[in-house]
């Protein structure tokens, strides 16, 4: 349970120490914005009016390098208008990473530009803002595809294995909340399935690359007619059709999926070309997902997110499961 009140309190101490370095005072109004992987604040400078947005990592997730690797791409897709995204904020060292003592823990401190607008609703056509958001994707991977990378560029590879396997990142989907021993043994069949069609589908440079992996409702901004993108902190190497899978989490089972998948690929189309055996792909990737953030939500109890979940988003995965597999043969 890391991100309890107590330990909520040291990282406000400790993000007030950083504060400085970014010309805020200490004093300055800090508001807790949102937990996930890491905890997020807003930071009012009352003085000039500056509003930034300050994320603190969670600790043993992103090296140093990984950190800085995401912002250098950030800054790219900034500079060449594939996205619109809030800026890196430097401090006034210049430095982008900062950190501070957290017992025997560095954690590292970021700062962004705060970007006005909201979370699409589902109730305000979510289907117009997903073939918006199939545009900004497929810029996003021809991007990707011609980005020269930095040296020293390193970010995490989300492959079968590191997403549900032996070497997931996310913890163990066996794992999940309230997960009984005949819906185990469904999503046992569901895994071994999806590695055998992850494995056919392949890793060639055409399907696999440097994706933001988590384009979900909740890291979209709108505001009038404008789509923002936040939050590449889980950005990585992976198959690019991943990217829709990741952009619908947690509404896998809503009636309205279909309508996004088909909005989405109709946006991507637009922009770049998207072949049938990939478009074929994207329920796949969706179960993929699915259970990834079903061990997610196990093993980050603690987030206000995998509370409104709960066991019955386990059992939705069990459900998912069992269509996939009547629609896999």
């Amino acid at each position: 349970m890391l991100y309890q009140d107590a330990f909520l309190q040291r990282l406000e101490t400790g993000l007030r120490v950083n504060l400085p370095k970014w010309g805020l005072p200490e004093t300055a109004p800090v508001s807790l914005l949102t937990i996930s992987e890491n905890a997020t604040y807003v930071v009012e400078d009352e003085g000039n009016g500056r509003r930034l947005v300050l994320r603190v990592h969670r600790p043993d997730y992103h090296t140093e390098a990984e950190i800085l690797s995401e912002l250098a791409w950030i800054s790219a897709l900034r500079e060449d208008g594939v996205v619109e995204t809030p800026r890196p904020v430097p401090a006034e060292d210049g430095t982008l990473l900062c950190s501070f003592a957290d017992g025997d823990t560095r954690r590292y401190v970021v700062a962004f530009e705060h970007m006005s607008g909201k979370e699409p609703d589902p109730s305000d056509d979510l289907v117009k803002w997903y073939g918006r958001l199939g545009e900004i994707n497929a810029r996003l991977h021809m991007h990707s595809r011609k980005w020269e990378r930095p040296p020293g560029f390193a970010r995490k590879v989300w492959n079968f294995d590191t997403i549900i396997g032996k070497d997931n990142y996310w913890g163990d989907w066996r794992k999940g909340l309230g997960l009984a021993e005949d819906g185990r043994a469904l999503l046992e069949r569901a895994a071994n399935q999806l590695e055998e069609q992850t494995h056919a589908y392949g890793t060639g440079p055409d399907r696999f690359g440097l994706i933001h992996c988590d384009m979900r409702p909740a890291n979209l901004l709108v505001d009038g007619n404008r789509l923002g993108v936040i939050d590449f902190d889980d950005c990585g190497l992976s198959w690019f059709a991943y990217d829709f899978a990741a952009a619908v989490s947690f509404l896998e089972t809503e009636p309205y999926l279909g309508d996004l998948m088909a909005a989405w690929v109709d946006g991507y189309r637009k922009v770049s070309p998207l072949s049938k055996k990939d478009e074929a792909s994207l329920p796949m990737f969706v179960m993929l997902r699915r259970m990834q953030l079903t061990a997610w939500v196990a093993s980050h109890a603690e987030t206000p997110t995998a509370q409104s979940m709960g066991e019955p988003y386990t059992q939705g995965t069990v459900d998912l499961a069992e269509a996939f597999l009547s629609k896999s043969g």
